[in-house]
C-alpha cells in the first residue's frame, strides 16, 4: 500500500472564500463567490505515479475531483495515475491530495478545510486493457473514453460522460446528467436529479431511467430490447427504420400520464424488436432515425 500527500503551489485568487468581518463587537462571517476560483488545470506541473494492479478487476474511490479514465497504452501492466491540484486555506490546516492503492482499490482524496478554503483536483487515470471498472465518485465529474470492458460508475453530485465504450456501461448519477456517445455494449443508465442522453448508440439492450430529468435516445442499429422511464420530463427515441433494405416494425408500448405520445415508426405487436417508453410528466416521441 502506497500513500503519498502533497502541499500545493500558491493558486491564483479565491472563487469562493469565507471573511471575517469586525462590527461594533460583533464579528459576522460572510461567504463571497467570485468570478475567479482554484482551477486543476492551471497546475503546470502535475505529478505522476504508478500502481501495481494484480488482477483484472480495478475500483476508483475519488472524492472532490474531476476525473478522467483512458485505457493506456501499449501492453502496460500498471496503473499510471497523473494529478493536477490548486489549494489554499486560511485559518485552517494546509490543503492536501493523496493517492493510494490497497489490493485493487485505488482511493483519490482532497482535503481542504478552513475558515477560508479553495481548492481544485484533478485526476487521469490511465488503465491497462482488459481490466474491468467500478468507479465510486463524489463531489466531481467523471468521464470516460475507449474502454472496451465493463464499466460501472456511480456518483454523487456530478455528471458523467462516456465516449466509444465497447463493453457493458452501468452508469449511475444521483445529482447530475448522464452522457454516453458510440456505445456497443449493453447500457443500464440511472440519473435521479439530470438528463441522460446517449447518441450513436450500436447496443442491442438499452435500460434508462431518468427521475428529474428528460430522456435522448439515438440508437443507430436496431436494437432487441429498450426500456425508457422519465418521472419527470419528456423522453425521445430514435431507432433505425430500416435494416439491410428492409424496413423494420417495432412492438411499442408507451405512457404518459400528463404529456403527449407521438409514435411514428412502423409497429408490429409480435415484433422482435420491443420499446417500452413512459413519462410521468413530459412527452412521448419514438421515431426513425433515418
Amino acid at each position: 500500500m502506497t500513500v503519498r500527500t502533497r502541499r500545493p503551489r500558491a493558486p491564483r485568487a479565491p472563487r469562493q472564500a469565507r471573511v471575517l468581518v469586525a462590527t461594533g463587537g460583533m464579528v459576522v462571517v460572510a461567504l463571497l463567490a467570485g468570478a475567479c476560483g482554484a482551477d486543476a488545470g492551471e497546475d503546470t506541473d502535475p505529478e505522476h505515479r504508478t500502481f501495481a494492479l494484480s488482477g483484472k478487476t480495478l475500483t476508483v474511490d475519488s472524492d472532490d475531483s474531476a476525473l478522467e479514465l483512458v485505457p493506456a497504452g501499449g501492453d502496460a501492466k500498471g496503473v499510471r495515475v497523473t494529478r493536477w491540484f490548486k489549494g489554499k486555506t486560511v485559518l485552517g490546516g494546509d490543503p492536501t491530495v493523496s493517492w493510494k492503492m490497497d489490493g485493487n482499490r485505488l482511493t483519490l482524496d482532497m482535503n481542504c478545510s478552513g475558515l477560508i478554503t479553495d481548492c481544485s483536483a484533478r485526476h487521469r487515470v490511465e488503465v491497462p486493457r482488459g481490466v474491468t471498472v467500478t468507479v465510486e465518485s463524489q463531489d466531481g465529474q467523471v468521464t470516460a473514453a475507449g474502454f472496451r470492458e465493463a464499466l460501472k460508475v456511480r456518483t454523487k453530485d456530478g455528471s458523467v460522460s462516456v465516449k466509444d465504450a465497447g463493453g457493458p456501461l452501468d452508469l449511475r448519477s444521483s445529482d447530475g446528467s448522464i452522457s454516453v456517445k458510440g456505445a456497443e455494449g449493453p447500457l443500464d443508465l440511472r440519473s435521479s436529479d439530470g438528463s441522460v442522453r446517449a447518441d450513436g448508440v450500436r447496443s442491442r439492450q438499452v435500460a434508462v431511467d431518468s427521475k428529474d430529468g428528460s430522456v435522448h435516445l439515438e440508437l443507430v442499429t436496431v436494437p432487441d430490447r429498450v426500456d425508457a422511464h422519465s418521472k419527470d420530463g419528456s423522453v425521445d427515441i430514435a431507432v433505425p427504420g430500416r435494416k439491410g433494405g428492409a424496413e423494420v416494425a417495432y412492438d411499442v408500448r408507451t405512457e404518459s400520464r400528463d404529456g403527449s405520445v407521438d409514435v411514428s415508426v412502423p409497429r408490429d405487436d409480435h415484433s422482435p424488436h420491443r420499446v417500452n417508453v413512459r413519462s410521468a410528466d413530459g412527452s412521448v416521441t419514438v421515431h426513425t432515425a433515418n
